[in-house]
């Protein structure tokens, strides 16, 4: 099996690569992504859908947006030798590799006052039980199998930060971002975990 090369450049702001975009990525020997922190992931997510994390490696030309450069220096792209490193992953089948938000659907007239009722575990840590702004989750690039995880009450008030490997979720109805992405539709419940028994070939 050779190189399967996804240039997935032309994604725009907030779109994330559709399914035929990712035809090929089980059939692979090696891949070539290029594109932003979406184009990643979605190569990534096809790639744990076909069972071939840890069998393919994966090399990543990031875009030249902040969010990309961003995750390019938390990898280490350009730098050292093949690894294996987390993934991050949610119960809707998504990967999160940089940054993803939780937060009321609705946010009527003024959004940066919107709340949600949620109640939120971080492995056995209750992190929220009542009205918050939003809960930011990111992947810790530093650390093996563990997510960052930052509840902020509302305006104004100092946020509540955790680390931990699963983040569990029960809320009003909710928007989920996913390294810049909406998902499609509103939800109660979400998961994202570090999956301890999953790796992803890196290769810088």
């Amino acid at each position: 099996m050779s190189l399967a090369e996804f240039d997935l450049r032309g994604l725009g702001p907030g779109q994330a690569p559709d399914r035929a975009a990712v035809v090929g990525v089980a059939d692979a020997g090696s891949l070539l992504v290029r594109g932003p922190v979406p184009a990643l992931g979605g190569v990534l997510a096809a790639l744990h859908a076909a069972g071939r994390t840890a069998e393919v490696p994966v090399s990543w030309e990031p875009a030249g947006d902040a969010s990309s450069r961003g995750l390019a220096r938390d990898l280490g792209i350009g730098t050292g030798d093949e690894r294996e490193l987390t993934l991050v992953r949610d119960d809707h089948g998504g990967v999160l590799l940089q940054h993803g938000r939780y937060e009321a659907a609705e946010r009527g007239r003024l959004p940066l006052a919107a709340r949600l009722g949620v109640q939120a575990h971080h492995d056995d840590e209750k992190v929220a039980d009542g009205m918050v702004a939003r809960i930011d989750v990111r992947p810790d690039w530093r650390a093996v199998d563990t997510i960052r995880v930052v509840v902020s009450p509302q305006l104004m008030r100092p946020p509540r930060r955790s680390t931990g490997r699963a983040l569990q979720l029960a809320s009003d109805p909710a928007q989920v971002t996913r390294d810049g992405v909406v998902f499609p539709r509103p939800v109660s419940r979400w998961t994202w975990y570090a999956d301890d028994r999953v790796r992803w070939r890196l290769r810088p």
